[in-house]
């Protein structure tokens, strides 16, 4: 356990020590900024009897600064270290390759955790404009959180995937973009109604992102969206895995 810590806090100090990780940070503050004020007209246009959780995800920016920073987060993870010749010294100590792959995914959650929780500052900020307690129940923002703290993990494993599959960070980013675009863009596809009630119908509402922090942001904490990121974040990490044991033979 304390070569994990360790790892981690090392994960953590890459971050921090480095320009990338206060852009990321910028970055999520500012499009967090753009969300207040549509947030605040919102509110002053008139009543809503939608929570004010689920109006910030009504317009989408959660989405656009989860796809944009996510990819730069998780580029360095694996991708850096074979970029300045400390991945093979990593390797070569005496921790294991699960060690590995978890200190990395949990150091980049916790990265996107920390450049998230200003939100929770906004929503107060929002509750004293707008001066409507009932619009802000606690319990519906501890599920708003939890909500993002899924979507992130999610994102955070793939982006760990993506950078032990490449050297190259910019290649590690794209292929974490287009999957993690792939996803959102496949969780419209429930919203359409095209598809009807088949089997194919209820996949894509089971994989549905948007659905599921809709429902978080109503307060609605469900145990499919659980069992759904607990096993694609299980899946994605066990890819890199995998990937990092073929490596070390080689």
């Amino acid at each position: 356990m304390r070569v994990y810590l360790t790892l981690v806090r090392r994960e953590l100090g890459m971050a921090f020590n480095s320009l990338t990780g206060y852009v990321v940070v910028a970055a999520v503050l500012f499009i967090l900024g753009f969300t207040l004020v549509d947030l605040v007209e919102t509110l002053r246009s008139g009543p809503s009897d939608a929570p004010v959780t689920e109006l910030f995800f009504r317009t989408y920016y959660f989405w656009y600064a989860v796809l944009l920073t996510a990819p730069v987060m998780t580029m360095r993870s694996f991708a850096a270290e074979r970029t300045s010749g400390t991945y093979e010294a990593l390797m070569t100590t005496p921790v294991g390759d699960w060690q590995v792959v978890l200190s990395k995914f949990t150091g980049a959650l916790l990265f996107f955790l920390i450049s998230w929780m200003p939100l929770a500052l906004m929503l107060f900020v929002l509750r004293h404009v707008a001066n409507e307690p009932l619009l802000f129940v606690p319990g519906i923002i501890a599920s708003t959180m939890l909500g993002v703290a899924l979507v992130g993990s999610l994102f955070m494993a793939i982006g760990c995937f993506a950078s032990a599959l490449t050297r190259s960070q910019i290649v590690a980013a794209m292929v974490t973009f287009l999957i993690g675009m792939a996803l959102w863009v496949a969780s419209y596809r429930p919203l359409t109604g095209l598809l009807g009630s088949g089997a194919q119908a209820r996949f894509f509402e089971h994989i549905s992102m948007i659905r599921h922090v809709t429902d978080y942001s109503r307060g609605q904490v469900e145990v499919t969206h659980l069992v759904f990121y607990t096993s694609a974040v299980c899946f994605f990490l066990f890819l890199t895995h995998r990937v990092i044991e073929s490596r070390r033979w080689k």
